[in-house]
């Protein structure tokens, strides 16, 4: 069994198994997380050898856990305003590619009742995300 995970851990653990549930992390998606994560209060302080190993661990559990577990875990950790906040940006991260495929319309039901949400309010979050994303382009030139 792991070691407990801090809050900082469990807000970054709901994204990132939003983008692994699929069993792909790959260049783009962990540029597009660290983007995401590295924007919010709690994160940007944190220097990038920290977040590289924060973000380490969590992979590591994530291939001991399965994101089941990984969200099972932190889901309790944090209060109900980060709870929608970590949901919404797992949406945003899963819908921003326009594309949700059937492995992750299911890691959002599961995670939605994870965080106990009704239904009514996993749908809007879910409704925003995709208006959000209707004409994003990933393929941005670097």
């Amino acid at each position: 069994m792991s070691l407990p995970m801090t809050t900082l851990e469990a807000f970054a653990a709901i994204p990132l198994a939003a983008v692994c549930c699929d069993q792909t992390f790959g260049k783009d998606e962990a540029r597009v997380i660290r983007e995401q994560l590295m924007g919010r209060t709690a994160f940007r302080e944190m220097e990038p050898y920290a977040f590289g190993l924060l973000i380490s661990g969590l992979l590591k559990r994530f291939r001991e856990e399965s994101w089941q577990g990984l969200i099972a875990s932190a889901a309790p950790l944090l209060s109900p305003e980060q709870q929608e906040m970590a949901f919404a940006l797992a949406c945003q991260l899963i819908h921003c590619d326009r594309i949700v495929a059937p492995q992750e319309q299911q890691f959002l039901l599961v995670l939605a009742q994870q965080l106990q949400f009704t239904t009514t309010r996993a749908e809007q979050i879910l409704e925003v995300c995709d208006l959000l994303n209707r004409d994003f382009v990933t393929d941005q030139p670097d």
